[in-house]
């Protein structure tokens, strides 16, 4: 069994940050629960939101949208697909609505070694103003949270049935 620990690399000036986390689990789930609504909707962000809407045309070009009900009410979560590569990589536009000009490119990569697949993101902002926003706003919280329900959702698919 793997430590569960989120991994956040931010260093000062840069406008990107990185986020790296291993599950026990193969590559190809792992990919299949950061595209699919039907998993994405279980597993994204802390338990304290939920996601009401989920759109994902995973393809190049393809757009996706999560919409995300708060104590404050509706948030959204949305971008374009720039390159889907299965089972190992994705990059994407990722825009929070509320702040569009902001967006950022944001890329998955997902190795698998003994059945366990290492997450790593990279997001790059525009400015290091946006990047420390973003790694400020609470991000690492969230994330690990996430994380946590990703390794229920993970262990409840590979249950045999």
């Amino acid at each position: 069994m793997s430590e569960k620990k989120l991994e956040i690399i931010a260093e000062p000036g840069k406008t990107s940050f990185s986020t790296r986390r291993v599950v026990d689990a193969p590559r190809s789930l792992v990919f299949e629960c950061f595209t699919k609504c039907e998993h994405l909707k279980r597993w994204i962000g802390p338990r304290s939101l939920t996601m009401v809407s989920c759109e994902t045309d995973l393809r190049v070009g393809g757009r996706y949208r999560q919409v995300f009900q708060t104590p404050n009410g509706e948030v959204a979560f949305s971008g374009e697909f720039r390159e889907v590569t299965p089972p190992s990589r994705v990059v994407r536009t990722f825009i929070f609505e509320p702040m569009p000009d902001a967006e950022a490119l944001e890329t998955l990569e997902l190795m698998e070694a003994n059945g366990q697949t290492t997450i790593t993101t990279t997001t790059v902002h525009k400015t290091v103003e946006n990047r420390d926003g973003h790694v400020n706003s609470g991000v690492d919280k969230g994330m690990a949270e996430g994380y946590t329900r990703l390794d229920e959702l993970l262990a409840s698919l590979m249950q045999p049935r």
